[in-house]
């Protein structure tokens, strides 16, 4: 699902909106502080994000402490969201508040989920169409716009680029897959001259934690597939580009800090910690990942020496590519709720959208880009990569690549096409069977 032009030029831009105390929604979605609490309820949010979990137990510290309505926090395990979901709605004392990936997400919980459409928050939406709808019914409402691409350490490009016969001059010669390849692999044979294990960080391969190929990189393939297609999904495809695929991931996987031997043994982790502190001198990730730079012990980049650049796979007219912008966080409220904790759960969004407290943990201490009109210009994420995805949401001149992974089948999906990319990281595979497995299991979810 992608952000319209409208939605992320107004994110960029939205300094002329007018603050909003209350938004607009029904009577009974109060969402000053005063009135927060009046139900009575109780929250359980079920988190999505681990790297996230100390941010939401202080938001729901604070809010319990400033309305005497409990909030309770659980964080699913890295990969584990959709399973724990599961487990948790079998039980009595079921999550009130929970999260869904998108239109996939949607399907699978849509007897769960409340209707959100006289909610204050939803129609806070700067774009409504962000929204998941079924049936008629507004099943959830996004509350983070999130960008990612590869990342880069511009001190370490900067030094490549005062080397002899360097292959760019500038981060901005790089606007092609083409040039991306001649500059990194450049960049690996100076390695020892510039200081850095690799290129790249480590590819990520261990179980639960090659997302950022599964998902994050499928979409580009996928995106371009949909986009020739003019469409928004579809019950087969034929991976059309995985030949694009296959050759920035085998870039990831020749470029960098480790042998493709070792990647199924390597975290998410791994790769921040050896970016932070300067083994690497580019990851792919997104703007959420500056806390993991950040809170790496002896961390050695500077917040004026991140950046970001879009990820280019080799298709005809890249060079005018931005990064990948859009969510997959949306807000579903659990229909199967008292009444008391469903207005308790709207309650607690309301608040976080449109009390001061509330607005300064998203932006401040979650670091979210938030998609309302309640927020100012002013009131946008300062951390570095945050700013990076509102620059490239800005420029005009770029397309953006939309998150059309919010429409993979399902994580059984993305499990079976990491296990086939690892066997082929570490030579067990030949690429056609990668994509064998991509097609049929695609077509197998989509139609069973």
């Amino acid at each position: 699902m992608k952000p319209s032009k409208r939605i992320l030029g107004a994110v960029a831009a939205v300094a002329a909106l007018s603050l909003m105390a209350g938004c607009g929604g029904g009577g009974s979605t109060g969402s000053s502080d005063e009135s927060s609490g009046a139900s009575g309820g109780q929250v359980y949010y079920l988190s999505f994000k681990p790297e996230q979990d100390a941010a939401w137990q202080a938001v729901a510290a604070q809010y319990t402490e400033q309305t005497g309505t409990p909030v309770r926090i659980v964080t699913a395990a890295q990969g584990t969201y959709e399973q724990t979901l599961k487990a948790e709605m079998a039980k009595s004392d079921a999550p009130t508040l929970f999260q869904i990936n998108g239109p996939v997400g949607g399907a699978v919980w849509k007897d769960y989920a409340l209707d959100l459409s006289d909610t204050d928050f939803y129609n806070a939406l700067l774009d409504k169409s962000m929204a998941v709808e079924m049936d008629g019914n507004v099943i959830g409402v996004p509350y983070v716009v999130e960008g990612y691409g590869i990342i880069y350490n511009q001190a370490i490009m900067d030094k490549y680029f005062a080397t002899s016969g360097a292959k760019a001059a500038s981060v901005d010669e790089i606007n092609t897959f083409a040039k991306l390849k001649e500059v990194t692999d450049d960049m690996q044979a100076k390695k020892d001259e510039l200081g850095i294990k690799g290129v790249f960080a480590a590819t990520s391969m261990k179980p639960g934690d090659a997302w950022r190929w599964d998902t994050h990189l499928a979409n580009l393939p996928i995106f371009y597939e949909y986009r020739d297609n003019n469409v928004t999904d579809m019950a087969e495809v034929s991976f059309k580009y995985n030949k694009e695929y296959q050759q920035i991931f085998d870039l990831y996987l020749t470029n960098s800090t480790i042998d493709p031997k070792l990647t199924p043994s390597k975290a998410v982790t791994d790769s921040m910690a050896e970016f932070a502190l300067g083994e690497a001198a580019m990851v792919q990730n997104g703007n959420w990942a500056w806390g993991q730079v950040a809170d790496v012990a002896g961390n050695t980049v500077t917040e004026e020496n991140i950046k970001m650049m879009p990820i280019y796979i080799g298709v005809d007219g890249e060079e005018k590519q931005s990064i990948a912008v859009g969510t997959e966080n949306f807000f579903s409220v659990n229909s199967k709720a008292s009444e008391a904790d469903q207005q308790a759960s709207i309650d607690f969004v309301n608040w976080l959208i449109t009390s001061d407290a509330g607005k300064s943990a998203m932006v401040n201490d979650l670091g979210f880009i938030p998609p309302f009109s309640t927020f100012s210009a002013t009131e946008q994420p300062a951390d570095p990569l945050a700013k990076q995805v509102v620059a490239y949401m800005g420029n005009t001149d770029l397309y953006n690549v939309a998150w059309n992974f919010t429409t993979f089948p399902s994580k059984d999906f993305k499990n079976s096409f990491a296990d086939a990319l690892t066997q082929y990281a570490v030579g067990n595979l030949e690429w056609s069977q990668v994509v064998e497995v991509f097609v049929t299991e695609w077509a197998a979810e989509k139609q069973g």
